[in-house]
């Protein structure tokens, strides 16, 4: 019933998953905006400028980071013995130079970036050479580990779908569940519409949604606001109320298998990660354990017209991945900034007409930044529609492999689904 892959098969997946790898910190190849950067502060203040406001990412009265209104952040760190300091802002990928932070007498370090894209961001120190987070923020699973993090509110007012509104909420919930083929417990996070505690016979469709590689099942509702989003589409009336599964695909994982889809952290000098085998575990433990658990202990509809599945990054390739072999169980299908095994749309190249008429929606998303420097995602649309396979493509403008451009998706691909007769 699982997928079971030929070497040909492997290779380009191999080769897929090590360019989607490559480009995962592209956003921080394009955070800086398109402005004159600042200069240093001259002092090492006690408080920030009073133009500067602490990011809403801050910890509980921290003053630093804070954020001036043309975006520059101003960042402060206390390290009175250290030689050397610097802030990377973006990810740990490369791309992004670390920039040089000033000392103060008072022994603190201050440095002001030039204006960086809206959207949140990861961020580090370096102190005389050690990796360390930022005491004044909150921290957040991402890039394998917890770092800190910065939100960078938008002057665009279209992007106000992710900010809080006065709108019914609904609840994210954490349960657990045991999956008989890992042997293990797990957790997934579930979003319950508004009205779900106040209308105890209504069944609601499910759309499962997947992190990116490094990130876990909190990062859709922590970092993607993905509860937020939904809210307000549904308060405009906009999306069907549906619930939300987020579940953390690398960590579904036989005995004996090795951890994530490197072996390590990250591949040897000279080697390259091993991807072979990528997505069959979580493809059993989503047909075998989450949706029997989801649709047992939550009021689900069932049947493949009620379930939908979309992925961020390696998230999306998941998905294509659990979906695409098994239509009778999905009828939506979304990629994020997916890795593109072009193989796996074999079947629907070869027979569109069937494809289509099983397929409600088949989605696709990219940023217009991320699709300069890679541009599978638009390949990839372009060939289907050459094939007749039909999709739907949306380009966030402006952003790169980040999660603004992951917001942006999931605000266009909701409302497309679970559509009744007449909505």
């Amino acid at each position: 019933m699982f997928l079971n892959r030929s070497s040909k098969e492997a290779s380009v997946l191999t080769k897929s998953l090590a360019n989607l790898v490559a480009i995962s910190a592209l956003g921080a190849s394009v955070l800086w905006a398109q402005a004159p950067s600042a200069s240093q502060p001259s002092g090492g203040e006690a408080a920030p400028p009073s133009d500067c406001i602490p990011a809403s990412t801050d910890v509980l009265a921290a003053q630093y980071p804070c954020i001036y209104p043309d975006r520059r952040v101003m960042l402060r760190i206390k390290a009175p013995d250290a030689q050397h300091v610097q802030a990377l802002i973006g990810g740990g990928g490369g791309q992004t130079p670390t920039m040089d932070m000033m000392k103060q007498p008072d022994g603190y370090w201050t440095l002001t970036t030039p204006p960086i894209v809206e959207g949140f961001h990861y961020y580090q120190f370096y102190v005389d050479g050690v990796e360390m987070g930022d005491p004044g923020s909150r921290t957040f699973f991402g890039e394998m580990r917890e770092i800190s993090g910065i939100e960078i509110p938008s002057p665009v007012p279209s992007d106000s779908f992710y900010q809080v509104q006065d709108v019914p909420h609904g609840e994210v919930r954490s349960v657990l569940y045991f999956s008989k083929v890992v042997g293990n417990w797990r957790r997934c996070l579930v979003y319950t519409p508004p009205d779900y505690d106040h209308q105890p016979h209504a069944r609601y469709p499910v759309l499962y949604l997947l992190p990116g590689y490094g990130e876990d099942e909190l990062g859709w509702f922590n970092q993607g606001r993905a509860n937020v989003i939904l809210d307000n589409l549904i308060a405009q009336k906009n999306a069907a109320p549906m619930l939300v599964v987020a579940d953390d695909q690398f960590t579904a994982l036989k005995p004996g298998e090795a951890p994530l889809v490197f072996g390590e952290r990250r591949p040897g000098p000279g080697q390259r990660p091993n991807f072979g085998t990528y997505g069959q575990t979580f493809t059993e433990v989503i047909f075998s354990d989450l949706i029997p658990f989801i649709e047992s202990s939550f009021r689900a509809l069932t049947g493949r017209e009620n379930r939908a599945m979309a992925g961020l990054s390696m998230g999306g390739m998941q998905t294509f991945l659990t979906t695409l072999p098994h239509l009778d169980q999905f009828a939506y299908v979304g990629g994020f900034s997916p890795g593109v095994p072009q193989n796996t749309f074999e079947s629907a190249y070869k027979d569109p007409a069937a494809f289509n008429s099983q397929v409600k929606l088949l989605w696709l998303g990219t940023g217009t930044v991320e699709k300069a420097h890679n541009p599978n995602i638009f390949d990839l649309h372009e060939a289907l529609n050459k094939a007749g396979v039909m999709n739907t493509y949306f380009e966030s403008q402006g952003t790169a492999h980040e999660w603004l451009t992951w917001r942006r998706d999931l605000n266009d691909f909701a409302p497309r689904l679970f559509r009744r007769a007449g909505n």
